[in-house]
């Protein structure tokens, strides 16, 4: 499975709807520390079926941004049965995000 966009528009139906845990990171393309764990979020999403994995840009989305009080970037939520159970902010090794969904 591949790492999700996530917007407004599929919000709800991908993230508050999902069957599965979510990892869901906060991002911005200039953002060298959100450069650094995208890759890692990519392997955890090819490797870890039982976790859907989505990324929200927010310089494109910035009322989800808002929504979930985000201050500083990357931003790291854990999002199951459509409640936040886990964060972090900032780069985190692979097995520091595992460890967060788990």
């Amino acid at each position: 499975m591949s790492v999700l966009h996530i917007d407004k528009n599929n919000f709800e139906a991908e993230i508050l709807q999902s069957d599965k845990p979510v990892l869901l990171d906060f991002y911005a393309d200039w953002c060298g520390p959100c450069r650094m764990i995208a890759t890692i979020l990519e392997q955890i999403a090819a490797e870890h079926p039982e976790y859907k994995i989505a990324k929200v840009n927010v310089d494109h989305q910035p009322e989800l941004a808002e929504a979930f009080e985000v201050m500083s970037i990357p931003s790291l939520f854990v999002i199951k049965d459509g409640q936040i159970v886990n964060q972090a902010t900032g780069a985190r090794p692979k097995a520091q995000l595992l460890a967060m969904l788990k």
